[in-house]
C-alpha cells in the first residue's frame, strides 16, 4: 500500500499546485480511505494498482480528450521517439512468412559492424527461436533489444549459404530518427518530410537543409501530412530556422500558468527561398505549430487540408512506479491570435475523436466548398495582412481534396493482406545481387526498372479468388499500375532508403503535385 499511497500523494501535489484545489487533505484522506477500504473488505480479492489506475483514469477522462495516464511500459513506449534513441542491434525488419528478414542495417550500427547484412533471416536471439513461431512483432523486439554493451547471439540463414551463421552482436544506442525523407523532387525544390518532433528533430531537420542546398535547392517543401506532433520546443527551433529574429512562433495561455510566448532566435537555416508546408487532417499538435507560425508570417503557404485542431499542452507528471500524467495546463495560440485546439465537450472523447470521419462523412475533405467558417473566426496575417482562419487547426492557403477515387477496392484489400511487401521481400532474397549489378545507382533504376510481371502474377494468386473473381478489367488494370508503383518504391526503399521510396510515392501524390506546381508558378 505504500506504493499506493506514493502514488496518490505525487497524484493530489500535483493536481493541487495546477489546479489550486481546496481542502485537499481531505479530499486525498477520501479517496485513500476509499481505496483501503476496497482493497481489505470487498467480497473478491481485487488489484490494488488496477483500481488507483482506473481511479486516475476516470479522473482525467472528466477533464479533456488529450490529458491521459499511461502505465510505466506505456510511459517508455510513448517516450522513446520522442527521445530520439533506443538500445538495439540497428535493424530495419519485415516479418516473412514469420520469419525476421532484415531488409536494411542501420549506418555504423551494432548489427552493420558485426556483418548482418540485408536479406539475412534471424532465426534465433540466444536461446530463443523468433522465426517460425508466430511471435508477435513486439515480442521479436524484446529479444533484440536491451541495455546497451550487452551481448546477443543470432542464428542467420543466408542466400546461398547453406549452413547455418553465428553472430554476436553488441548491443549499443541507435538513433531514431524524425526526418523520413529529405530528397530534390525537381532540380531546384528540396523535400523534407518528418513524422514527430523529438529532442533531436531540430538538428535533423538542418542536416537535411543543408545536405539539399548542396544539391543546389532554392525552394524548400515541409511535409507535415500524418506529424502527430511531439515537443514544443522542437516545433519552435525549426520555425526560427525560417523566420527573422524576435518573431513570434506560438505563444501559450492557462488558468494556473502565466503565459509562455517562444520567438525566433534567427537560426536561418533557410532564411531565403520559398517555403511550402504540407498538412492533412492527420496534422497535430507540434506540427500545427511549426505551420501556424509559417502561415501567420507570410514566410510561406500551406497546402493540403485542414489539420486535426490539437492544441492543448500537456505537462508529464512522473509518479514514483515510472507511470504518467500529461495533463493539459494551457493551450497553443498562432502569432495572429488563432487557438489552435478544435472545440470538444468534456468527457466525450469518442465523439472527439470520430471528428476526422465527421469531416469526411461532411465532405469536408473532399470538396472546399464544404467548409464554412463564421466572420468571428477570421484573423489576418502578421506581414500581408492575407485572411486566415481560427476554430480549431490550420486551414491551408491552397486546399488539396481527398481523391477518394484514387485506390482500387481490389488494392485495399491486397495491400491490407501485405501481399505486395512479402512478395517484394521474397524477390528481393533472390535475385538482390543481380539487381544490384544492374542497377548500381538510384538514378539507373529510376529511369530503367520495370516490375517484373511474375511479382504481379504472384501478388494476384495470393490474393485468391475471392478477391478478383467479380472484379472489372477497368479496376484490375488500374490495380496493376498501383501495384507496380508501391513495388518499384519498395525494392527502392530496400535497396537503398526512404529517400528512394518516398521519390518514387511522391510522383503520385496530389498534394505534393500541387505543390511544386504553385512553387515553380510564383
Amino acid at each position: 500500500m505504500k506504493k499506493i499511497f506514493s502514488i496518490i500523494l505525487v497524484l493530489f501535489i500535483c493536481l493541487t499546485t495546477a489546479h489550486g484545489q481546496k481542502n485537499i487533505d481531505a479530499q486525498m484522506r477520501k479517496l485513500l480511505i476509499s481505496t483501503m477500504t476496497i482493497n481489505d473488505q470487498y467480497v473478491d480479492s481485487v488489484d490494488t494498482e488496477k483500481l488507483v489506475e482506473d481511479a486516475i483514469r476516470g479522473m482525467l477522462e472528466k477533464l479533456d480528450p488529450h490529458s491521459a495516464y499511461s502505465t510505466p511500459e506505456q510511459t517508455k513506449r510513448l517516450n522513446e521517439p520522442l527521445n530520439g534513441s533506443f538500445d538495439g542491434i540497428g535493424i530495419q525488419f519485415n516479418l516473412l512468412d514469420d520469419t525476421l528478414m532484415v531488409i536494411q542495417t542501420i549506418t555504423g550500427g551494432p548489427a552493420e559492424k558485426a556483418g548482418i547484412m540485408a536479406g539475412d533471416r534471424i532465426i534465433t536471439a540466444g536461446d530463443t527461436a523468433i522465426s517460425g513461431v508466430k511471435m508477435p512483432q513486439e515480442d521479436v523486439m524484446k529479444k533484440l533489444r536491451g541495455p546497451r554493451g550487452t551481448n546477443v547471439k543470432l542464428c542467420i540463414m543466408r542466400e546461398g549459404i547453406d549452413e547455418m551463421i553465428y553472430i554476436d552482436v553488441t548491443r549499443d544506442k541507435i538513433p531514431l530518427n524524425s526526418v523520413d525523407a529529405a530528397f530534390m523532387v525537381t532540380p531546384w525544390t528540396g523535400l523534407i518530410r518528418f513524422s514527430n518532433f523529438a529532442v533531436t528533430t531540430h538538428d535533423e531537420v538542418v542536416e537535411a537543409i543543408n545536405k539539399l542546398k548542396k544539391q543546389g535547392m532554392q525552394n524548400l517543401i515541409l511535409d507535415l501530412t500524418q506529424n502527430g506532433g511531439g515537443y514544443l520546443q522542437a516545433a519552435a527551433e525549426i520555425a526560427g530556422e525560417f523566420l527573422t529574429e524576435d518573431d513570434m512562433i506560438v505563444y501559450t495561455k492557462g488558468r494556473a500558468y502565466p503565459p509562455q510566448y517562444f520567438r525566433s532566435k534567427g537560426g536561418n537555416a533557410f532564411s531565403k527561398g520559398k517555403v511550402t508546408v504540407l498538412v492533412d487532417e492527420y496534422t497535430a499538435s507540434a506540427a500545427e505549430i511549426l505551420a501556424g507560425a509559417i502561415q501567420d508570417q507570410d514566410r510561406g503557404i500551406i497546402v493540403g487540408r485542414r489539420t486535426f485542431g490539437k492544441g492543448l499542452v500537456q505537462r508529464p507528471i512522473n509518479l514514483p512506479d515510472g507511470s504518467m500524467i500529461r495533463l493539459t495546463i494551457s493551450q497553443y495560440y498562432t502569432p495572429s491570435g488563432r487557438c489552435i485546439q478544435k472545440p470538444y465537450e468534456k468527457g466525450k472523447e469518442k465523439e472527439y475523436h470520430m471528428d476526422v470521419i465527421n469531416r469526411f462523412n461532411k465532405g469536408e475533405l473532399t470538396n472546399a466548398d464544404s467548409i464554412h467558417f463564421p466572420d468571428s473566426l477570421k484573423y489576418q496575417t502578421l506581414r500581408k495582412g492575407r485572411t486566415v482562419y481560427g476554430g480549431g487547426g490550420i486551414m491551408p492557403d491552397y486546399f488539396v481534396p481527398l481523391d477518394t477515387t484514387k485506390n482500387t477496392a481490389l488494392y485495399r484489400k491486397i495491400m491490407a493482406k501485405r501481399l505486395p511487401v512479402n512478395e517484394n521481400l521474397r524477390y528481393l532474397a533472390k535475385h538482390r545481387a543481380e539487381l544490384t549489378g544492374k542497377f548500381p545507382d538510384f538514378k539507373s533504376f529510376r529511369s530503367s526498372y520495370k516490375v517484373p510481371e511474375e511479382l504481379i502474377d504472384n501478388i494476384y494468386s495470393e490474393a485468391g479468388e475471392s478477391l478478383t473473381k467479380n472484379v472489372t478489367k477497368e479496376e484490375k488494370d488500374k490495380t496493376t499500375a498501383l501495384l507496380k508503383r508501391i513495388l518499384t518504391a519498395l525494392t527502392a526503399r530496400d535497396m537503398w532508403g526512404m529517400d528512394e521510396y518516398f521519390a518514387i510515392i511522391y510522383e503520385d501524390d496530389d498534394i505534393v503535385k500541387k505543390a511544386v506546381q504553385l512553387m515553380e508558378e510564383e
